[in-house]
């Protein structure tokens, strides 16, 4: 574990240059073309990326070794930073396009590989722990990045954001390069890495369409939360404008600070329960901890006072932790050969629920309020929860998945319904 705190540190310097590289970018791109449908575009392009990037990921993640994904992935996002730092003011505009498809089939890239890696990086017995740090380090991340990217823009200018953004990056390889860890759970022989790539894909395919019913439900609630998620990103300035139209920005960081320390809190009281108890939460955790989730994002947005409103946020950030968490440890049970496709495949689904869910929510929030929207939303993602909760009671017990030392072979793939 003490490589992978500096992993951690190296993680949440390239995120907080993610976060700060959303909003910098986002307000340049509007500044140089003066125009909201080149801004929107810029958004759709980056996340239609991501979408692609995932089924891509999956594949160069079973067949490459992934330290070195994770470290081309962030210098390429840093040359492209300093490409349009250099680059005549001419032609920013275009290469704004090439930066967003870098950025975006970059970041998915970099995730799908480093949660791949984590239980060869750290055994399998402290996937959990490791997962909770990384939840730790990118809701840190977020806050900052968040925070200064406002005062960097308008004290230092888009030049030294964009400088900064690249340093970010470049620290991460760095740091990544430098530590000594390994990612696959065995070299590949020469040759082997496509005949492997070939069967994880038979199994990703074969396991969706019948030997899990219950991971492919837990994928598909992943995607349904992207639909939520994205439909409170895009009420929130709404709703707080109307809270307080002088200081509509005062609730938004309120919000987002504290959806943060609950993550953190998360991560925090899932270490201490596993290590007490020597079990990982399963897919009953995993189908309670996204209800009250989506129930707390829906009383933010319901007309409450500011303080249970902040309460309700803190719930929901716990909540969204430790989803987060289970859902990630739950699917790095699979062998490690397959775990680049399955990571691969849920980055895809959740990338197309939030990039969807922001095109649908803001032509609904036309004519519905954030209450209606955010509650319609994820009052679906409850919904579906509430029926994988109700068919894994009935279920009852079922047999408990093999010990992490004995992974599940390509023909049978571990599941382990009903251990939450």
């Amino acid at each position: 574990m003490r490589y992978f705190r500096l992993l951690v540190l190296g993680n949440g310097i390239s995120a907080y240059g993610s976060y700060l590289n959303m909003v910098a970018l986002n307000v340049f791109v509007y500044d140089a073309t003066g125009s909201a449908l080149a801004a929107g575009l810029f958004m759709a392009v980056r996340l239609a990326t991501s979408v692609v990037s995932g089924w891509v990921s999956g594949r160069l993640v079973s067949a490459y070794d992934r330290k070195r994904l994770m470290v081309g992935a962030d210098l390429c996002q840093a040359v492209a930073l300093l490409s349009l730092l250099l680059a005549p003011d001419g032609i920013r505009p275009g290469l704004l396009y090439v930066l967003a498809v870098v950025t975006g089939g970059c970041s998915t890239l970099s995730q799908v590989a480093l949660r791949s890696s984590i239980p060869e990086i750290v055994g399998a017995e402290h996937r959990v722990r490791a997962n909770g740090l990384l939840v730790t380090g990118r809701s840190l991340a977020m806050i900052a990045g968040f925070a200064s990217s406002g005062v960097v823009v308008a004290q230092l200018g888009y030049s030294a954001a964009f400088a900064l953004d690249a340093a970010t990056f470049l620290v991460s390889a760095t740091m990544l390069f430098l530590l000594p860890v390994r990612t696959r759970s065995a070299p590949d022989a020469a040759g082997a890495g496509s005949a492997k790539d070939s069967g994880a894909a038979r199994w990703t395919a074969r396991m969706l369409l019948g030997t899990a019913p219950v991971l492919m439900a837990m994928v598909a609630i992943r995607a349904v939360d992207g639909l939520g998620s994205s439909s409170h990103n895009v009420a929130l300035p709404i709703y707080s404008s109307g809270l307080d139209p002088d200081h509509p920005a005062t609730f938004i960081s309120q919000f987002w600070a504290t959806w943060a320390i609950g993550n953190i809190v998360a991560q925090q009281v899932i270490g201490r329960v596993t290590k007490k108890s020597g079990r990982t939460p399963g897919e009953r955790a995993f189908a309670l901890g996204a209800c009250v989730m989506s129930a707390g994002f829906i009383l933010v947005f319901s007309g409450l006072p500011t303080v249970p409103a902040v309460m309700a946020a803190l719930v929901a950030g716990a909540a969204d932790g430790f989803t987060e968490i289970v859902y990630v440890s739950r699917l790095q049970t699979a062998p490690d050969e397959q775990r680049g496709r399955l990571f691969g495949l849920t980055a895809s689904v959740e990338n197309f629920g939030f990039g969807l869910g922001m095109l649908v929510s803001g032509a609904l929030l036309e004519a519905f309020s954030p209450l209606q929207v955010v509650g319609a939303f994820h009052g679906l993602a409850i919904v579906l929860c509430v029926i994988l909760l109700g068919w894994l009671l009935r279920r009852g017990r079922t047999a408990p998945a093999p010990p992490a030392e004995e992974p599940a072979g390509r023909d049978q793939p571990t599941v382990t319904e009903g251990r939450g």
